[in-house]
């Protein structure tokens, strides 16, 4: 037996297949990665240091069409007589592995942050009403799907190397024509980044953006906005988490000048530490937060960046 893990490619080959790879790993079985596209086979074969024997990669599907990815998924599973399929829980798994799940007949775990029980029962730890508990999901079918959240699992060197063949998944005619592609800006996409830095109205305007970019690149992090801001056109809706935007799970997630609305919260109460900065004591942000600090952000995240800077050099 074998599992299956599809990558999707689309913004290349990154830390949210490695997790996948490495998931699958986890469960003991031959790991076969699946791709559609033009990726390149060196970036593809990184994923043999995760644990992936081989890359099969239908180069005339479109990564973009749901239909043709499903179907070279499931010939993929046919051909390699796989008994799971994972996925990382993204925008192309929330739209391909339900449609899988019917075609293989397959029970589906989406969003697991968790690898499934060893004993009795196959199951998988979940979040439910929006993070704020936990749930189980018990697959009983042959089949099994999983799609993993991000930053659920750290990425695992095991192997060295793994082939990448060309496969035809019998994709069939695609329906889908791109007609633009608009990628998102900054170096580390927010569902991958380890550490948020995220700025509401408290900031004041968008001119005043530039401490949350100092502060992230000292950090090394990924920038983000609340809703409000997204919406008034402060920052790009890319950048918008919570319940209606990006969720994310980061090591550190920096919440500057937010109230923290439960929406926002829903999307990004999975972090694993959040520290808040706010001029309101009262802001119901404070509650969920794991550090705070009531203070003036045009006085606190300058001398934080100055205090980091620091702490860097004399560590460098």
């Amino acid at each position: 037996m074998s599992t299956i893990v599809y990558i999707t490619t689309n913004n290349g080959v990154g830390k949210s297949a490695f997790e996948a790879v490495t998931y699958a790993k986890k469960m003991g079985e031959e790991v076969i990665a699946v791709t559609v596209g033009n990726a390149d086979s060196s970036l593809l074969a990184e994923l043999g240091v995760y644990g992936a024997s081989k890359v099969l990669v239908d180069r005339n599907a479109n990564v973009d069409d749901d239909q043709q990815i499903t179907r070279v998924i499931a010939s993929a599973v046919e051909t390699t007589n796989a008994n799971k399929v994972v996925f990382s829980h993204d925008l192309i798994a929330k739209a391909v592995a339900p449609r899988l799940s019917v075609r293989l007949k397959a029970g589906l775990v989406a969003g697991a942050i968790s690898l499934p029980s060893t004993e009795g029962d196959f199951s998988c730890k979940v979040n439910v009403f929006s993070g704020k508990a936990f749930g189980s999901v018990t697959v009983k079918t042959d089949k099994k799907i999983i799609s993993l959240l991000p930053n659920s699992i750290q990425p695992e060197a095991t192997s060295s190397a793994c082939t990448v063949e060309d496969f035809n998944g019998n994709a069939g005619e695609t329906r889908v024509k791109v007609l633009n592609t608009k990628k998102p800006e900054g170096d580390i996409p927010l569902p991958e980044a380890e550490v948020v830095v995220s700025a509401g109205r408290g900031l004041k305007g968008p001119e005043n953006w530039g401490i949350i970019e100092d502060l992230a690149k000292v950090l090394g992090a990924a920038t983000a906005c609340s809703r409000p801001v997204a919406d008034i056109g402060w920052r790009p809706h890319h950048e918008h988490v919570g319940q209606t935007g990006v969720a994310i799970r980061p090591n550190l997630y920096i919440a500057v000048g937010i109230s923290g609305a439960i929406q926002h919260l829903a999307g990004v109460n999975g972090s694993k530490v959040m520290v808040v900065i706010n001029t309101d004591a009262e802001a119901p942000f404070f509650k969920a937060a794991d550090y705070g600090i009531v203070g003036d952000a045009f006085e606190v995240v300058p001398r934080l960046i100055e205090s980091l800077k620091k702490f860097n050099a004399s560590n460098n």
